[in-house]
């Protein structure tokens, strides 16, 4: 390609976008002076600056006429050939095509041609033009000055765009075009980025991509038995892109080290060129130099070396921006001897030389710049109004090319008509399609060319280029790669000449015996050593051989402290995916949305509801027996220790601080210690009064609901002071624990945010819980003869069974994956499920029973008469002594019971009878 060189590369970006934008809203649309948009013979010309063909269909072209401007001027000189040869090229194909009665019949291509001046954001302003019939104008607010609305001239409607050259351009072009679905055919850019589909959809070319250069350059040093070489690149799309792509290729296959990879900069300070050199040399046995580098680099790279005195030593491997071109080894014919360059596979179009030659300033007014072109070219001067300065003589207009001056057909000729010629084919296709049998345009492709399905069809394209050579497009709208392999020889009689050694397609053809280097020796030069190591990698420099080496990869949480050392990461970090420095460990904690959270919090949420209903509900009846049966004030602590296990799940769950863990070591045993000691309260009660009723008729003392207030809130202040005096020995506060999710592969590990509660401060605040609980069940065994008439000692007894064997099997469960790397999550999961199933378990045996019989059998929600102690103790122990008779039934016994008990009223008031509130 040919390689130019921009101040910047903009890819798809929204940055882009906005340029676009303001620099539409700024050419296009009429903002400000009506005068602006008035068409008449005194303004500018529109086409100044770019040649404009007539055609059915239009196609805009790219070319880089000029150079670029120096001090702020987009333009500079005019280039001969890479922009007058290639823009009148595109000229001659759209002859050739319209004068074809198979391709396109009764249809006629025109061209809007414009000057990219060899900058690309200067040909992102001119490319605007191609876009401005896709957008509708609003002059409805415009008046002239006369009072009439405004005059627009229609643009021409752009199908299709021939161009850029420089892929600096291209990719700047390609990110507007695509907006529009306007496709585009380059004759030579070839970075390898604009193979990206998703990137550059619209973007097709019918040279290869630098990706199969660099792919022929591997391939040639690998057949030279090169392992060892430097890249040296110009700064740009082109150089930086080509010298990734044979790097990128090297570290792929193996086998080739590279030394150094220098860059050139654009604007380079005087002396950089021998730094360059100076640099090379520091990796001398790296002769071998891949080159991705525009002419003028080309040629002062060879000028240092030979100012170094270092003809011979390197061993020049030149991409397509080389080739077989002369101006690069001018004058240094010596220290450029032996360079191996590429070039992609092409022929001279004869027919365009004989079109060239022929052209002159009477048979070429189309094109604008030819009178430019032909001062320069026969270094003369056209009149007062020509573009060269000084005394030249003037021309006579009967100047001919090829006979008063030099000419050669450029190289990139044949590309440009086959570009031309592809999107001529795919425009053939698309008419047979849609216009089959129709002469000329049918409406279908008059009023719009759909962009993407042009595309379609040039994709699909195939036929014999110019040169003879197919041309076809892959899914990225690459071309193959197909290269001319060359070699710089100088003869024996001093005739310095490139000379074909060989080809590429997909596979290298080199012949090796045709080669000629300066020593005269037929062996192949050495430039070998070992590959580079990778990022993450330490090099292990073989003993007595400094520049080759063994790559070692630093492991686990290893990095690369240096070239040649690994070190441990600080114990919070870990090795960054390139291994070449520390990143902190990720920290995470159990999330809301997590599966070990969304279960508890379902159990717990269902928990408070069916607790918050119970509540209410006893609330709401609180004045009838069985509310004052269960024992108001020793039901509502016990439901608030229900509530309060419930709760505490969500404390467990939250992102922790100091807060929360403050809270979680407050409630955590608190719930339980509501509860267990409200229950150990009853249980102690029942068992008291039926012992004292085997000894004597008088009631125990602190039986009254006041007296279990106090020794239940005796009890729970107990727990308190324990939390209180962790509080004050260890303040909460919270911790990153890295060490429970470190696994071996560092990428794995987990940093995990969490209160510094330990297993064993977590079993001792919910020790004396859990010592309430067990002291419970033993006094709901004692009490389990006691009649379920009388008392509610069974249900407890059933609730504290289920309930132990709950934490029994939480034990195991909790402590058994404290090695897990699921440790947080199987904890908090495991310990709130527990403690919501123990709340659910004295919920369900307690209240729910109660509650069903408030609400769906009030009939036995009514009072009955009072008996006196004496008479229920009386009652319960012939009850024992009953139950033992294994010659009578239930019924019976339960029937004699209930008659031995009528018999003891002491009173005719009646009240619901129960041990669990009567006053002694």
């Amino acid at each position: 390609m040919e390689p130019q060189w921009s101040s910047a590369s903009y890819p798809q970006s929204p940055s882009v976008i906005v340029l676009l934008v303001a620099t539409f809203y700024t050419w296009f649309l009429p903002v400000t002076s009506p005068q602006r948009i008035l068409i008449d013979p005194q303004a500018a010309p529109e086409y100044a600056h770019s040649i404009r063909l007539d055609g059915d269909i239009i196609l805009g072209g790219l070319f880089p006429v000029h150079s670029r401007g120096d001090r702020g001027t987009p333009c500079g000189e005019l280039k001969k050939e890479k922009g007058i040869h290639r823009l009148e090229a595109m000229m001659f194909a759209i002859d050739l095509i319209n004068k074809d009665p198979e391709l396109l019949p009764n249809i006629t291509l025109g061209a809007r041609i414009l000057d990219t001046c060899s900058r690309d954001t200067y040909a992102l302003e001119q490319s605007l033009t191609f876009v401005q019939a896709l957008i509708e104008r609003d002059g409805s607010d415009v008046r002239c000055a006369n009072g009439d609305p405004p005059i627009f001239t229609k643009p021409d409607k752009i199908v299709g765009v021939i161009g850029a050259a420089a892929s600096s351009v291209s990719i700047m072009v390609a990110n507007i075009l695509r907006l529009f679905k306007i496709p585009q055919i380059s004759y030579a850019s070839t970075a390898p980025e604009l193979s990206d589909n998703t990137r550059y959809d619209f973007f097709s070319r019918v040279v290869p991509p630098d990706s199969y250069q660099a792919q022929a350059m591997m391939d040639i040093v690998t057949a030279m038995e090169w392992n060892y070489v430097s890249t040296l690149a110009s700064e740009g799309n082109y150089g930086e892109s080509g010298v990734e792509a044979f790097i990128q290729i090297s570290r792929e296959t193996g086998g080739v080290c590279i030394a150094q990879s220098l860059k050139i900069p654009r604007e380079p300070r005087p002396g950089e060129f021998d730094k360059i050199i100076r640099r090379l040399l520091e990796t001398s046995n790296a002769r071998a130099i891949i080159m991705f580098a525009n002419e003028d680099d080309i040629r002062r790279v060879l000028d240092a070396a030979k100012r170094n005195n270092q003809t011979g030593h390197f061993l020049w491997v030149g991409s397509d921006s080389w080739g077989s071109k002369i101006s690069p080894v001018i004058g240094q014919e010596r220290v450029a001897e032996g360079a191996i360059t590429i070039l992609p596979k092409r022929a001279s179009v004869d027919a365009f030389d004989r079109y060239f030659r022929s052209r002159s300033l009477s048979n070429n007014r189309r094109n604008v710049w030819f009178a430019e072109f032909w001062e320069e070219n026969f270094n003369c001067k056209l009149g007062m109004h020509g573009k060269r300065p000084g005394s030249l003589k003037k021309c006579t207009g009967l100047e001919k090319v090829g006979r008063d001056s030099s000419y050669e057909q450029e190289g990139k000729v044949q590309f440009v008509m086959d570009a031309v010629y592809a999107m001529a084919h795919a425009l053939h296709r698309m008419h047979r399609e849609l216009c089959y049998g129709y002469a000329g345009l049918c409406p279908r492709m008059a009023n719009n060319i759909d962009g993407k399905e042009l595309l379609s069809h040039i994709r699909a394209v195939s036929f014999n280029g110019s040169a003879g050579t197919p041309v076809v497009f892959n899914e990225n709208g690459d071309a193959p790669g197909r290269y001319d392999i060359f070699q710089y020889q100088i003869t024996n009689k001093s005739i310095a000449e490139y000379r074909v050694i060989g080809s590429w397609t997909n596979k290298l053809h080199l012949k090796v015996e045709a080669m000629q280097w300066r020593t005269g020796d037929p062996s192949l030069p050495a430039s070998i050593c070992s590959i580079p190591c990778r990022a993450g990698e330490r090099k292990k420099v073989v003993k007595g051989v400094p520049c080759c080496w063994h790559c070692e990869r630093c492991e686990g949480y290893h990095f690369q402290a240096s070239e040649f050392t690994c070190e441990l990461c600080p114990y919070e970090m870990r090795p960054d995916i390139n291994r070449t420095g520390c990143v902190p460990i990720p920290i995470i904690k159990l999330e809301w949305h997590s599966p070990w959270a969304i279960i508890p919090v379902f159990i717990s949420m269902l928990g408070i509801i069916a607790t918050s209903f119970v509540i209410v509900t006893f609330v709401r009846y609180n004045d009838t027996p069985i509310v004052r049966a269960s024992g108001r004030e020793m039901s509502y602590v016990l439901l608030t220790g229900i509530f309060l296990c419930y709760a505490i799940t969500f404390l467990m769950i939250a992102t922790p601080d100091v807060g929360v863990c403050s809270f979680r070591r407050i409630f955590l045993g608190l719930g339980m210690c509501f509860s267990y000691a409200a229950l150990l309260t009853k249980t102690n009660r029942i068992h008291r009064i039926f012992e004292q009723g085997k000894k004597s008729v008088t009631a125990p003392r602190f039986i009254s609901p006041a007296s279990q207030l106090v020794i239940t809130f005796s009890l729970i202040s107990v727990q308190l002071l324990g939390v209180f005096v962790w509080f004050a020995v260890d303040p909460p506060h919270t911790v990153v624990d890295y060490g429970e999710q470190r696994t071996q592969d560092p990428l794995a590990a987990r940093g995990v945010l969490k209160c510094d509660i330990s297993d064993l401060s977590l079993i001792c605040s919910l020790g004396y819980s859990i010592l309430l609980m067990v002291t419970c069940t033993v006094y709901a065994i004692k009490t389990r003869g006691v009649p379920e008439t009388f008392n509610e000692a069974k249900p407890i007894g059933f609730t504290m069974y289920t309930t132990c064997i709950i934490w029994l099997a939480f034990i195991p469960i909790f402590f058994g994956t404290s090695q897990s790397a699921e440790r947080m999550y199987i904890q908090t999961t495991t310990l709130t499920i527990s403690l919501s199933l123990s709340a659910s378990v004295s919920l369900g045996m307690l209240y729910m029973p109660k509650v069903y019989i408030i609400l769906f059998h009030p009939e036995q929600n009514v009072p009955k008469r009072k008996r006196s102690f004496k008479a229920i103790v009386t009652a319960a122990t012939m009850s024992g002594k009953l139950s033992q008779k294994g010659d009578r039934p239930n019924g019976e016994v339960k029937t004699e019971l209930c008659e031995s008990m009528e018999t003891n009223i002491l009173t005719t008031k009646t009240t619901y009878v129960s041990y669990s509130n009567h006053a002694i």
